[in-house]
């Protein structure tokens, strides 16, 4: 995403938060509801279906830390479906700003569940878009109970956080009663992924928002999945996900962050699968 959309995205939840505490509906005094803005600033005002039968999406009803709260994405699309699933957006309606991610799934990948750790910033609903190949977008939302989470202090010292930045690892699962060829694997990244409203405790003044924008993981030349990252992702950002093995025998992964920073590492992969 470029750093003038980024800024612009920013302040405009930011003022969405700001107009969210102050005006409530006239009538019945209910609290404002950013959603329907967001529809038009995101998804340009398309029609979205009701995605029950489409997409889950899992998180904590209330949230044990709002810095690291878990979220899953899941496809309940069956085999028997023709469409495919071309992308996921995630979005935190009241953080200030709301598109946390938006993942595009490699189209031979089958990539069926996708978990992450985000930032929760105040009491919010939570919405995951699937776009399906037949051009049309899918929604479910849940409710979160969290406060504080774009500005919670970093769990790491400057420092540390220098040291480790752009560290990749990648770790693979064994999964019980998975179809054959499909694969769990994790990619971990080191980075501070400062929201830009957190503040340093010495001076005092804000750390400038700094976190990893962009993320592409391939098996061999083919992709599985590229992410567009937002200040929702938490502090050293990691992707768990499921996906189908096409025989490849590495795996490779490239992220960049809004200070341009390119980080890149590849692995072999276990012929075993786990």
């Amino acid at each position: 995403m470029p750093e003038r959309s980024i800024r612009l995205l920013c302040i405009a939840g930011l003022l969405s938060l700001m107009l969210g505490a102050g005006i409530v509906h006239a009538a019945g005094n209910e609290p404002y509801d950013p959603w329907p803005g967001l529809v038009q600033d995101i998804f340009k005002n398309r029609p979205i279906q009701d995605g029950g039968g489409v997409i889950a999406i899992e998180m904590p009803y209330r949230a044990e830390d709002a810095a690291i709260v878990p979220v899953t994405l899941r496809s309940k699309l069956s085999p028997e479906d023709n469409r495919r699933m071309r992308a996921i957006t995630l979005v935190i309606d009241q953080n200030p700003a709301p598109m946390a991610a938006r993942f595009e799934l490699g189209p031979d990948a089958n990539v069926t569940e996708i978990s992450t750790r985000v930032r929760v910033n105040n009491y919010t609903d939570v919405h995951a878009v699937a776009e399906l190949s037949d051009g049309q977008l899918y929604m479910v939302k849940t409710y979160v109970k969290a406060s504080g989470g774009c500005s919670a202090p970093a769990a790491r010292n400057a420092d540390e956080a220098k040291a480790r930045l752009g560290q990749m690892r990648y770790r693979q699962f064994a999964r019980a009663g998975a179809a054959a060829g499909t694969r769990e694997a994790q990619i971990m990244i080191g980075h501070p992924n400062h929201s830009g409203l957190q503040m340093n405790q010495v001076t005092q003044l804000y750390i400038p928002a700094f976190f990893v924008n962009e993320l592409r993981l391939w098996q061999d030349d083919s992709v599985v999945l590229a992410m567009e990252g937002g200040i929702s992702l938490s502090e050293d950002p990691n992707i768990r996900f499921t996906y189908a093995s096409n025989g490849a025998k590495r795996f490779r992964a490239e992220a960049k962050d809004t200070d341009g920073h390119i980080f890149r590492n590849e692995w072999k992969i276990d012929d075993s699968g786990m």
